[in-house]
């Protein structure tokens, strides 16, 4: 039988060892410190996500999907939930990005509270001054059950920003949505949210796109503002949709 060999002791001028893609890319999500957590509208899921969540990720964070009961949960119980999930990432910095409602849980989840990452945040779409939809719908029968807990937030709004959180806003001026339908909106729009309604005292930046209130998600150009936004805390000049 022959023996085994034994391995070659490197010499000097050898060519340093191949280190393959996969092991590369292990070692940098590992070094990575900037995370970012999704957070989808209301009668939405975490699926809705999938496409901001992958273009994140090709530009160089960890994200992670919050999926909440948009109708039958609590907001305050939401809340909570999302600061624990800040928490436990056990990163240096934890941004928030929210579609719509999403965006006002994450300005009230976050206001007041004194032991969480540092972070940016974006929303898209997000009626932060109350929703005229929602308060259409709430007059109509079955409405309130439509929105659920989560109807006081939606027709109400948010305070002025005093948070310590750096907070942009991309809104949407495609009009084509539910808005049309119930006939509530008025002046520019995304179908669904007013572009006055995300307009807010004390944001760092505000930008528009032609996008409608679902076509955010999906849109490259969206992701670029978003991750520009996260690093920098403004919004820079997207490249053309692709």
């Amino acid at each position: 039988m022959a023996s085994a060999q034994r391995a070659r002791t490197p010499r000097q001028g050898d060519p340093a060892p191949r280190r393959s893609v996969r092991n590369a890319h292990r070692a940098y999500n590992a070094d990575m410190t900037e995370h970012v957590i999704l957070l989808h509208g209301v009668w939405m899921r975490g699926l809705t996500l999938l496409f901001l969540a992958r273009r994140l990720r090709a530009a160089g964070f960890e994200v992670d999907v919050f999926d909440y009961a948009s109708v039958f949960g609590s907001v305050d119980a939401t809340c909570e939930r999302l600061r624990t999930r800040m928490r436990e990432l056990g990163a240096e910095r934890v941004h928030l990005v929210g579609h719509s409602l999403g965006g006002l849980l994450a300005l009230e989840a976050t206001r007041h509270a004194r032991d969480l990452p540092d972070g940016n945040i974006v929303c898209l779409g997000p009626p932060l001054r109350g929703s005229a939809v929602a308060r259409v719908l709430s007059g109509i029968p079955g409405g309130r059950l439509l929105l659920g807990h989560s109807r006081d937030t939606l027709v109400g709004g948010v305070d002025s920003w005093d948070g310590s959180r750096p907070v942009g806003v991309v809104a949407g001026e495609l009009p084509f949505g539910l808005g049309i339908t119930v006939g509530a909106l008025a002046g520019p729009h995304d179908g669904t949210v007013a572009v006055e309604e995300t307009q807010l005292a004390g944001l760092a930046d505000h930008c528009t796109v032609a996008s409608t209130h679902t076509g955010l998600l999906f849109s490259p150009a969206v992701a670029e503002l978003t991750g520009a936004f996260l690093r920098n805390g403004c919004f820079k000049q997207p490249r053309a949709d692709r």
